[in-house]
């Protein structure tokens, strides 16, 4: 018994491993490049494993392979070498390994029976066939036999045995008469399994002598015949004539009546039996019953029910049929065998087991050198089956070691490999049912990267089409590719562009910037290839004038226009057609640049004329309508419609035709071209006259085809070119014989409204076509492909019969016929229905999504088996929802989109998603009851994309030299943002644009001061954001910094500046030098005056504040402003509320920068923080000056002078 493996510790290292492996390189199918390229051999055909061979004819085994250099063959027969030089029948074809054995110039084929194993070999390795097993078809006589007459009592039951000649294949067996008409079989008389025939109850009429059981062998198209087997049944009342006539006539012999008789099963035997069926393969169950009256056969499984889809009954339910078996359907199956007097049933255990089939088969591997690569061979079966490996054909345990190489179980991995790792290995999955053998090549090259798209190729597009620019490529390792436009372009990045995996650059919608030339750029570490390729957007052809619908009359001249515009390089030709068909062959059309010209207008000339423009790139058309009316008619002629005809006489009445004749009335100066016939049914429709026929106007009498029970009226219409004629005065009526229905209705249909019910509809038969009274409808159907009979119904006055209690969509035959007091209808066709659908079993399975940008992925899935639609396939609808934005990490309210694909397709694009958002879908089939259950959530991710512009930029506070600029995030982020691009210039007074100067904002900031700008100066601010991707859109914005105050004050007139002071808003001074400046030297008097305060305390003496500061002048403040020349010195609002901290209303500096007494005559409270500011123990200063953070307007100034210049420039903007 084999121990299990645990596993060791490395384990979960070797996984992660495997997940990160490079995946192999795709050849692409270049006729070219496969030349150049070496291959180690596979085999592309080879003969069955089990291969029956004609003893007859040739035997060839096939063996085919494809390598380069090209692979030589051999083979091996019962597992040692095959020298077929040294066999004179047998050869070998010409670049191939297929064996030709010649039978037919005295071989036989039984000497070559046996295990034949192919092997191509070349420098790169070899690959292996399966083991073909060769075997002569064999059809036997049959044994010589004598064969007793079988006397039967009627009643009793009865097997007649074939047992044929074994043969390879096994025959078809099947029973037949001396005229060799197959034998009839019901519910009574069936062949089995084993080709005997069973007699559930014999009868007089199964009297015969040539019962013959013929085996036909296929393979060998021949025939075997048994000897007829005799069969004489017994009744009573011939048994009873026998004994009266050879015993006396007293009554000492009564034979009883054909006794009934309960179920007793004929095979199989006993009450239990087993069976064992491998997967995928036909179930065939089987239970025939011998009773008086015939049992009737039933099948349930224990436990279960009977698979859906998969399970048919054949041989009058005697034989329970299951396709495509699976391990789900092994267990218990009753066969249950009825009549009126009892049962009898039979259990058979069903095992299911399993040869080995694939679960991950392994694929061929292209690797460069020093790459790493996985063979992976994974398949299923029951028992389990054993995986082996073989390199070049032989044991990988004792083929030659490669250091690359490492086996593990149903894998091998390699690592860092070399073009001498370049083999071919073989996957053997086997157990006691069969075996699978795959080979998968490990082929190590290096090829520096190759474009096969020719050099400056031409596309040319329509604009707003999509553009596709192909890169065919290859290389090992897998070069990168890069698209360039121009010839120094930047590489081509963004939505706007779509890069599929074979290289092909996609432009979904071309414009005419889109014109140009586009590089492809393929690199790998062992070199670097461009191609360059054209692209030319055309206009698209139109259509401007249009040629429009003509009224002309007959024997006049039309034109139609048709005006187009197109593409200057484009040359587009211009085609007419009439009635969707060329023009006809005739001089008076006349084709022009520009349009058509029709002379000498005729009738004929009616119809649509269609005006097709074509291009090498598109084709537009437009169409227009003709219609021809007579001239007018000259004064002196007055054309009318002809008068009615009159005088109908009928004459020689049957039962299907009458003559009908007429006089014409004045055809009024227009010939009657023809007279229409019409009829009144006064028996059915009373009043609605209906088309019969038409004759030529020159004719006056007509036979007519009449049906049988209807009461006919007649009256005729005349016709000319100008119009119909009143219908004449009716006929005498004439009332046909009724006859049987001579058709049947019309539009049978069998659709299902329930899964469990069949609605047969048809068109009723009109009045006229029943042919006689008592019209009903007699309504078939049967279950298609079943030995059914037809089940029956009749109906009257309607349309519609429901069939319940039907199985869920199977096909039915259904026939509608017609019948009446008289008799039936001819016999109807059959047509085809289902009964009813129900929603589908199973969800699409192996869901994968492959993201192709930040908007738009497409999604795959498997197609469900038809078998669970339980319907009509319809399509697939894909539901999918975004779950959250992976920048923000929040949820809202799911909207579910949903995307149907038709019919049976199993891929589709989800466009317009989200960028950098996390999404869920699910995939669901489609019939005409509705959907099916969902797949399991798929969740995708979108990558990032580039962010939207942010929300807002405002431009506060301006100064001298520094502004405030504060901003929102970007409404749409679309990933991480990682920073901001803040980029401006001056603006002179000629709007001409200054030096550029950009600076990078960390993504975590929403405001920055500008400083060291110049004063009165126009700033154009331009501003986006960022994510991995790139630059959002930006938004600009404008702000002037303000005037220098010791210049305004110099030109502008107090007065003037305090009223524009009034009225504009105030400038935050807490960030200007001077005022910086000024507070420094306060703080620097503060600290003074608290020093020599505290030394008088010490002395015991008073210190009045209020009377030093009055003797103290403050001496002239500068303001302090850098002038190292630097920009772009940035910080939060919030570090910038604490350090620039706005002074106390009525403290400013006036504009002859000094500091005048009345301003200075505040206590030190007035620069503290209200009643906190206090001093310490040793005298210092607690706190820190500070204002309020929002500017006060001018009125709340307490100062009853004006306001001063400075006040004024510091509210100047």
């Amino acid at each position: 018994m084999m121990k299990k493996k645990s596993i060791p510790a490395s384990k979960p290292f070797l996984i992660l491993f495997l997940c990160q492996m490079i995946s192999a390189l795709d050849v692409p199918l270049d006729s070219k490049l496969l030349e150049e390229l070496s291959q180690p051999p596979t085999i592309t055909h080879q003969s069955p494993k089990d291969y029956i061979v004609d003893p007859r004819e040739n035997i060839v085994i096939q063996c085919e392979a494809k390598g380069k250099p090209p692979p030589s063959f051999s083979w091996t027969r019962n597992g040692t070498h095959f020298d077929i030089d040294k066999d004179a029948q047998v050869t070998m074809k010409p670049n191939s390994g297929t064996l030709v054995i010649n039978i037919m110039n005295g071989g036989k084929a039984e000497a070559y029976e046996g295990v034949y194993q192919c092997t191509a070999r070349n420098e790169r390795g070899a690959a292996i066939s399966n083991n073909i097993v060769i075997r002569p078809s064999r059809s036997p006589l049959w044994t010589k036999e004598k064969l007793e007459p079988h006397q039967v009592r009627e009643g009793d039951s009865l097997v007649l045995h074939c047992r044929p000649p074994v043969g390879l294949p096994p025959p078809i067996i099947f029973w037949m008469d001396n005229a060799f008409q197959r034998l009839p079989q019901s519910e009574r008389v069936s062949q089995g399994l084993n080709g005997d025939l069973y007699f559930s109850n014999v009868q007089p009429e199964d009297t015969r002598e040539d019962y013959i059981c013929y085996a036909r062998f296929n393979h060998t198209q021949t025939i075997q015949q048994k000897q007829p087997i005799s069969v004489k049944v017994f009744s009573l009342d011939s048994l009873n004539d026998t004994i009266a006539a050879n015993l006396s006539d007293t009554d000492i012999y009564g034979a009883k009546p054909v006794t009934e008789r309960q179920p007793v099963l004929l095979t199989p035997t006993g009450s239990t039996s087993t069976k064992v069926e491998l997967r995928g393969n036909v179930l065939l169950l089987e239970c025939i019953a011998a009773g008086l009256p015939t049992p009737v056969i039933r099948w349930i499984k224990e436990g279960g029910e009977l698979p859906a889809n998969r399970t048919f009954f054949e041989n009058f339910k005697k034989t329970l049929k299951i396709i495509d078996v699976s391990e789900a359907d092994s267990g218990n199956y009753k066969c249950i065998a009825r009549n009126t007097l009892g049962s009898v049933h039979h259990v058979i255990s069903v095992t299911v087991k399993a040869a080995p089939y694939w679960i991950t088969a392994p694929r061929n591997l292209v690797l460069s050198p020093g790459e790493d690569g996985t063979l992976i061979c994974r398949a299923n079966g029951n028992p389990k089956p054993s995986i082996s490996w073989l390199a070049n054909g032989v044991p990988i345990a004792i083929a030659p070691e490669d250091p690359s190489r490492k086996v593990d179980g149903d894998t091998i991995i390699f690592s860092h490999v070399q073009e001498r790792s370049s083999a071919v290995y073989q996957c053997n999955a086997s157990n006691e049912y069969g075996y699978l053998l795959a080979n998968a090549f490990v082929n190590v090259l290096a090829e520096p990267p190759r474009i096969l798209t020719p050099a400056n190729k031409l596309y040319q597009v329509i604009a707003d089409s999509p553009a596709l620019l192909d890169c065919a490529y290859f290389g090992s390792p897998k070069p990168e590719i890069e698209w360039f436009k121009g010839v120094k372009g930047s590489i081509l990045r963004g939505n706007e562009y779509v890069f599929h995996d074979n290289g092909t650059l996609e432009i979904p919608v071309a414009q005419k910037d889109s014109t140009g030339t586009y590089t492809c750029v393929a690199r790998n570490e062992l070199g670097k290839i461009q191609n360059e390729v054209h692209l030319e957007i055309k206009d698209p052809t139109m259509i401007i004038k249009q040629p429009e619908y003509k009224v002309v009359q007959r024997y006049g001249q039309v034109s139609f226009e048709c005006i187009i515009k197109h593409d200057s390089t484009l040359l587009p030709t211009v085609i007419w057609l009439k009635d969707n068909d060329e023009l006809p062959d005739d001089e008076r059309f006349l084709v022009g640049k520009d349009n058509l010209t029709i002379m000498n207008v005729t009738d004929k000339d009616d119809g649509t004329y269609t005006c097709i423009v074509n291009t090498t790139l598109d084709s537009v058309s437009a169409s227009a309508v003709l219609t021809v009316v007579a001239a007018p008619p000259t004064p002196a002629i007055i054309y009318a419609r002809p008068n009615p005809p009159f005088d109908l006489e009928l004459t020689g009445q049957l039962e299907r035709s009458i003559e009908l004749s007429w006089i014409p009335g004045d055809e009024n100066n227009s010939p009657i071209t023809h007279f229409v016939i019409e009829y009144e049914d006064g028996l059915h429709e009373p009043g609605v006259w209906h088309y019969q026929t038409e004759v030529p106007g020159t004719q006056t009498t007509v036979q007519l085809k009449l049906s049988p029970y209807v009461n006919y009226s007649f009256r005729v219409v005349a016709v000319n070119k100008i119009g119909r004629s009143q219908p004449s005065e009716p006929s005498e009526q004439y009332l046909t014989k009724s006859a049987s229905p001579d058709e049947n209705p019309a539009n049978v249909q069998g659709i299902g409204s329930e899964p469990d019910n069949l609605v047969i509809t048809w068109e009723s038969l009109k009045g006229f076509q029943s042919n006689g009274p008592g019209l009903q409808y007699k309504v078939s159907w049967r279950q298609k492909d079943v030995d059914d009979e037809w089940t029956s119904v009749i109906v009257a006055n309607v349309s519609k019969y429901i069939v319940s209690g039907t199985p869920t969509f199977v096909p039915y035959e259904i026939k509608v016929q017609a019948l009446n007091d008289l008799g039936y209808a001819p016999e109807p066709s059959e047509v085809i229905g289902h009964s009813g659908e129900d929603l589908p079993m199973v969800a699409p399975g192996n869901v994968q999504v492959h993201v192709i940008n930040s908007t738009l992925a497409k999604v795959h899935w498997d197609p469900v088996p038809l078998k669970t639609v339980r319907g009509h396939l319809q399509g697939y609808k894909v539901y999918y929802w975004k779950v959250q934005s992976l920048s923000r990490r929040s949820r809202r309210h799911v909207e579910k989109k949903i995307l149907t694909f038709r019919g049976n397709k199993t891929f589709g694009m989800l466009p317009g998603l989200e960028p950098y958002s996390s999404y869920k879908l699910n995939v669901r089939v489609v019939n005409g009851k509705g959907e099916g259950p969902a797949s399991p959530d798929k969740v995708f991710k979108t990558p990032e994309g580039v962010p939207s512009s942010p929300s807002y930029l405002k431009i506060t506070n301006p100064t001298l030299d520094s502004l405030t600029l504060e901003w929102g995030s970007p409404t749409h982020p679309n990933g991480v943002l990682t920073s901001y691009i803040l980029k401006f210039q001056p603006i002179n007074n000629t709007h001409e644009l200054g030096p550029l100067v950009e600076i990078r904002i960390p993504a975590n900031e929403s405001s920055l001061i500008l400083k060291n700008l110049n004063y009165s100066t126009r700033y154009k601010f331009y501003f986006n954001a960022q994510t991995s991707v790139g630059s959002g859109s930006q938004i600009t914005e404008e702000a002037v910094t303000i005037m220098d105050e010791g210049k305004m004050a110099g030109i502008l007139h107090p007065a003037v500046v305090a009223g524009k002071a009034m009225a504009s808003r105030q400038v935050d001074i807490a960030t200007q030098g001077w005022f910086i400046g000024l507070m420094c030297a306060v703080a620097l008097l503060i600290l003074i005056l608290l020093i020599v305060c505290f030394i008088r305390r010490n002395k015991g003496g008073k210190y009045p504040v209020k009377e030093k500061e009055d003797a103290h002048a403050d001496p002239e403040i500068q303001p302090m402003k850098e002038d190292d020349g630097t920009f772009g010195e940035y910080r939060s609002l919030e570090s910038d509320a604490e350090d620039h901290k706005p002074l106390k209303k009525g403290s400013r500096t006036p504009s002859d920068r000094t500091v005048k007494k009345e301003d200075s005559d505040d206590s030190l409270v007035d620069y503290g923080e209200g009643v906190n500011g206090q001093f310490n123990e040793d005298g210092s200063f607690i706190g820190q000056y500070s204002g309020k953070k929002e500017k006060e307007p001018a009125e709340g100034n307490e100062s009853s002078e004006a306001p001063s210049p400075v006040n004024a420039m510091n509210s100047f903007v």
